[in-house]
């Protein structure tokens, strides 16, 4: 396995970041996006089947949407930090997630890749060992949350609810600190908990701030859009083109990481770069859905470095492609097959299947 210093001198030449191209990205997102909602607007008063061919095509440009705010914060979209910040923001509107915040907990994935005890994944997988300790009707409670239907109800919870329920929980939790201490008439430690600000619900007052920020702008559109065109309109398209990103996204997330003989070690052995190139597939996908997803098919690339800009990660892997021969490749035929491995063996240091 090649050291840091060996694929630093191999990957360095496609970390430039092109403010060009990375507004040209933006520009064929979000125009053809506004676009999109535009003849939704104009034609759903007479025409009500333009609704479905709409939905699918505006959460495609969600999810392209997506991978952008994502590269937004690993800071590799735009040469500026303000840049990736600002257009972080927006595209985190459009997601519906606060970027900031979901930035900083992928980068703990990005830091803990290949390492199962710190990170179970999307679906929170156990070791085999603890599976095997779970009662029968335990185990079957666990496939049954792990299973390609769980994605209609995951998209929306992931993108459209968590977000919003974990903003308003949050409130809540604070306003509970603060009436426990006047119930006992601690006004000290009243005044206390809302100058630390602390709860489950986000870490620290800058990730409130974005949380904040996000939703009140979303929410506002939310209103206005309501208002423009009718609440069962508007929320209809909403509802079920967002969702629908976010469960195309988990699916595509999950078969990068969960798949056969996926590596999978533990904190003491883990080691990065193998995480990167055995614990992460390549997915081979037709030119239009490497399109609307970025290139983020090649996530073996993206691993070994998260500074390379998306429209740079193709060419790294042409240039290089002779060390990426052992990378698991898998097609859009196989995606559901990665429902099959969601255990994790630790002696095998492997992603294992559903025991029969």
């Amino acid at each position: 396995m090649h050291d840091q210093n060996f694929w630093r001198a191999k990957l360095r030449p496609y970390f430039a970041k092109s403010n060009a191209i990375a507004s040209m990205q933006i520009a064929n997102t979000l125009v053809p996006f506004v676009a999109l909602w535009g003849a939704y607007i104009f034609w759903i008063e007479h025409l009500k089947v333009i609704f479905i061919p709409v939905a699918f095509l505006i959460s495609l440009f969600i999810l392209r949407s997506f991978v952008l705010m994502h590269d937004c914060g690993h800071g590799s979209l735009f040469q500026s930090r303000w840049a990736n910040s600002a257009i972080g923001f927006v595209l985190g509107v459009i997601t519906g997630m606060p970027q900031f915040v979901w930035s900083k907990n992928h980068t703990y994935h990005h830091n803990t890749n290949g390492d199962w005890v710190k990170y179970g994944g999307v679906f929170n997988i156990l070791s085999t060992d603890r599976y095997l300790a779970l009662s029968p009707k335990k185990r079957k409670l666990y496939w049954l949350f792990r299973q390609p239907g769980i994605l209609i109800p995951a998209g929306f919870v992931y993108v459209v609810f968590s977000p919003r329920f974990n903003w308003m929980m949050g409130h809540i939790s604070i306003g509970s600190q603060v009436a426990r201490a006047l119930f006992r008439l601690r006004f000290s430690e009243a005044v206390n908990a809302l100058k630390r600000w602390e709860t489950k619900y986000w870490k620290g007052k800058r990730d409130y701030f974005h949380m904040t920020a996000n939703n009140l702008v979303l929410i506002s559109i939310w209103i206005l859009m309501a208002w423009l065109i009718g609440a069962y309109e508007f929320f209809l398209l909403y509802l079920v083109s967002t969702s629908l990103a976010g469960s195309i996204g988990i699916l595509v997330f999950t078969i990068q990481h969960n798949f056969e003989g996926s590596y999978a070690t533990d904190t003491a052995r883990v080691n990065p770069y193998r995480a990167a190139l055995e614990g992460t597939s390549m997915l081979v996908l037709p030119k239009v859905l490497n399109w609307f997803t970025a290139d983020i098919a090649y996530h073996h690339v993206h691993h070994l470095s998260s500074a390379i800009p998306n429209y740079r990660l193709k060419a790294c892997h042409k240039e290089h492609q002779d060390l990426f021969v052992g990378v698991k490749r898998y097609s859009w035929r196989d995606v559901f097959s990665t429902f099959r491995y969601q255990l994790w063996d630790p002696q095998l240091q492997k992603i294992s299947a559903k025991p029969d």
